[in-house]
């Protein structure tokens, strides 16, 4: 991504210092927006995200960029020993620690504030590693799937769910009109903070995606490289390996 998008275009602080910023004041409004403005589709990519990671019986999860622990909540249905849900927010966490304990599922699940570039584990450390919608906002892309790499373990199965653009008329001008126009008026209506909104779809616009993040998984010495663009392509689930 040749261009760097910051939520706060007059802010001196760097990327990942704003996007913990950014989340912070959305996340009390964040898994409802989440529903609205992909009018609930998200549930059924991240279910498709579970069965990937389901085919190899993983005993140990990192969900990174777990936000309020949506698909950290779905894998827990494949009992493994221990899922860690990993995010810079606070703020997100702490709804996320909620969710979780409503679901009794504590013991399970633990949610823990970190740096997916910096990451507090072992190398071969995670059976399987998940991230939906957050690669897009590390602050630097080649550092943070490298740390990924180091701490999966070899065979491991590494699955990312994040945002993409349709390439065929007429979802392509559709989505660009839903993403440019309508979107950041609901973000603005609905959320506190005014421009989240329009960095998430700024930053959705300009991240690579299909074969451009696919070479990008390969440069950072990823095997057996996959994508699958769903819901006529407004996103993509690469699935890879260690």
């Amino acid at each position: 991504m040749s261009k760097i998008i910051k939520p706060y275009k007059d802010s001196n602080l760097g990327k990942k210092e704003q996007v913990a910023t950014m989340f912070n004041n959305i996340s009390k409004n964040y898994d409802g927006l989440n529903r609205i403005i992909s009018f609930g589709i998200d549930v059924s990519w991240r279910k498709k995200v579970v069965k990937i990671v389901s085919k190899n019986n993983p005993q140990k999860i990192l969900d990174i960029a777990t936000g309020t622990g949506d698909l950290a909540l779905m894998m827990s249905r494949l009992q493994p020993k221990k899922i860690i849900g990993l995010d810079i927010s606070e703020g997100m966490l702490a709804i996320g620690k909620q969710k979780i304990a409503k679901a009794k599922l504590s013991d399970t699940i633990d949610m823990v504030i970190g740096d997916s570039e910096k990451m507090p584990y072992k190398d071969n450390t995670f059976d399987a590693i998940t991230v939906s919608f957050g690669v897009r906002n590390f602050a630097s892309l080649d550092k943070g799937l490298t740390e990924i790499r180091r701490v999966l373990k070899p065979s491991g199965t590494f699955v990312i769910l994040e945002t993409s653009n349709p390439t065929k008329f007429p979802f392509k001008q559709g989505y660009k009109f839903y993403t440019s126009f309508i979107l950041p008026v609901i973000g603005k209506i609905l959320s506190k903070d005014k421009t989240a909104y329009s960095y998430l779809c700024e930053s959705a616009n300009y991240f690579p995606f299909g074969e451009n993040f696919d070479n990008i998984l390969k440069k950072n010495g990823f095997i057996n490289t996959k994508y699958t663009p769903v819901t006529f392509g407004v996103a993509t689930i690469y699935t890879a390996t260690k």
